[in-house]
This record gives C-alpha cells, sequence and structure tokens, in this order.
C-alpha cells in the first residue's frame, strides 16, 4: 500500500478528537420539530468512495459514490463528494462535515470502499493506508465511531450513515501484499467485516452486510450489489427510511441466497424518508 499522507497523521487525527468540545456545545442545542427534517430544510451529504488501494484494490467503490452523491444532489443536498481519498483527504472531510452538521436539519455520511474492525471500533481505510498491524489503525485510518459520536450529539434532525464497507479484509491471513510487492506479515487479528455500533438517537446506521460479514463487490463492474439496490429506492416518494433499508436488505438477501444479509441499527425519534411525496409527507 501507498505510504501515509503527507504531513502527520495523527496531528490530523487529533484535529477530528478536538471536536469533543463541539459536540459538548451542539449537546445544549434546542430540539427542532420533528416535521421539519420533511419540509425543505437544509441537507448535507459527505459521500466517499475508495477503490485504487495497493493492497486489495477494488472494482466500484468511486462508481457507487458518484452515483449515490448524484441522487442525493437531485434530492437536494448539498453534497461533499470525495475520491480515492488518502488519510488526510478523508480526516479534513469528516472534521468539516462535523463542523457544518448543525446547520443542517438532514446529515448523511456514504462511504464505500475497505473498512476494518479492530478491538470494537471501526476502521475506514484511506487508499494510502500504510498499516502494518492492528495497533497503527488508530492512527492510519478513519475511526467512523468518532463522527457518529460528534453527529449523535446533536439535538435536532436526522442522521444517516452508510457504510457498503466490508467488501473483503485486505489483511485476513496476516499476510498482505505491501507497495513494493512484497508479502508482509500483519500484526494482530482483525476480524472480518464491521463491528457492531449503536446508533445514538436521531440516527440510523445502514451496514451493506450484517456485523462481521462480507459484502460483494458486485459482478458487473459498476456497482456494489447494496448500493445497486440502495440507489433504485432512495428515491422512491414517500418512503420511509426504515422500509426504504428493508426493500434494499430483501433484494440484496435474494440475489446473494442470504449470503449477504444488510443490518442497521436505528435511534430515530422522528419519521423521515428522502424524497417526500407529493404533499410533503412520508407515506408509510
Amino acid at each position: 500500500m501507498r505510504s501515509a499522507a503527507q504531513g502527520s497523521p495523527i496531528g490530523s487525527r487529533r484535529s477530528l478528537l478536538g471536536l469533543a468540545a463541539l459536540a459538548g456545545a451542539m449537546a445544549g442545542l434546542p430540539h427542532w420539530p420533528a416535521a421539519r427534517a420533511q419540509a425543505g430544510e437544509r441537507k448535507l451529504a459527505l459521500v466517499i468512495g475508495n477503490a485504487g488501494y495497493k493492497a486489495g484494490a477494488l472494482k466500484n467503490p468511486v462508481n457507487d459514490a458518484r452515483a449515490v452523491g448524484a441522487s442525493l444532489k437531485s434530492l437536494g443536498f448539498e453534497v461533499n463528494l470525495r475520491e480515492n481519498a488518502s488519510l488526510r483527504e478523508m480526516l479534513d472531510a469528516m472534521r468539516d462535515f462535523a463542523r457544518q452538521a448543525p446547520n443542517y436539519a438532514v446529515r448523511v455520511l456514504f462511504y464505500a470502499g475497505h473498512g476494518i474492525q479492530a478491538k470494537g471500533r471501526n476502521y475506514l481505510l484511506p487508499v494510502d493506508a500504510d498499516i502494518s498491524g492492528e495497533d497503527e489503525l488508530p492512527a492510519r485510518a478513519a475511526d467512523i465511531g468518532e463522527l457518529i459520536e460528534r453527529v449523535g450529539a446533536i439535538r435536532h434532525g436526522v442522521n444517516v450513515v452508510i457504510l457498503d464497507a466490508c467488501r473483503a479484509n485486505p489483511f485476513a491471513g496476516g499476510v498482505f501484499v505491501d507497495q513494493d510487492g512484497r508479502r508482509v506479515r500483519f500484526r494482530g487479528n482483525t476480524p472480518s467485516g464491521l463491528a457492531k455500533l449503536n446508533a445514538p438517537t436521531g440516527t440510523l446506521i445502514a451496514y451493506s452486510t450484517a456485523p462481521g460479514g462480507i459484502a460483494y463487490d458486485g459482478k458487473d463492474g459498476k456497482h456494489s450489489l447494496y448500493t445497486k439496490h440502495l440507489l433504485s429506492h432512495l428515491a422512491t416518494p414517500g418512503m420511509p427510511i426504515e422500509l426504504l433499508f428493508k426493500r434494499v436488505r430483501i433484494g440484496v438477501t435474494k440475489e446473494t441466497d442470504r449470503l449477504q444479509i444488510p443490518w442497521e441499527s436505528s435511534s430515530l425519534v422522528s419519521d423521515f424518508c428522502f424524497r417526500p411525496d407529493e404533499k410533503g409527507r412520508c407515506a408509510g
């Protein structure tokens, strides 16, 4: 894999961690009426697609991110799209997203690419990941749990986190091929898939497969199976978000003969759909 991003990854990560004070301030914000998230309020999305890894390159994440970003933009979201992002680019984008989030009623993060778990934490891998042991993950990968904690502290609106991030574990078996083509033994044990995260109040976390499971990257070289089914329902008028992800789960489960079963953790306290019906409602 390529060397780490220019500059100090640890310093960049501390910038994200430094948002804790901001999160504390968010906790004092008043609640907004639940209906306002459906009535033309501002909507923000961070969309990341990482495919160009030196170890474990993927076919479809950039296509997935572009398509999801375009769909969200058509639905009124302000979209920040990042493709093949380095660690610094990912952390900067996540930091900016968290800073802007309190000014929006709906906040969406979509990530497609490699994601792995270690010691109960979930890490999204940048394309320049230079990691030879699980002890290096906190400094050289993006801890998605930290961002979820930040936006989960906002006391109004809706957070949606969509992780199409379990397509393979590049460190499976404890051996991977480094940027010079050498076989390197990975220090530590990183189980397949992502660990279960409990959604904070007002948040839905959607996984492309069950915790600890593996997701398919797709057969046609265009989209992963999960993103294909997500795109087919994302703009359905009036479809509540819970029903949308149920439809995605049904489609993926059927197409993989139950080998991949998408999963969600939700603590939403208001109704939400990506595209309200002609009366501005979630039809149910």
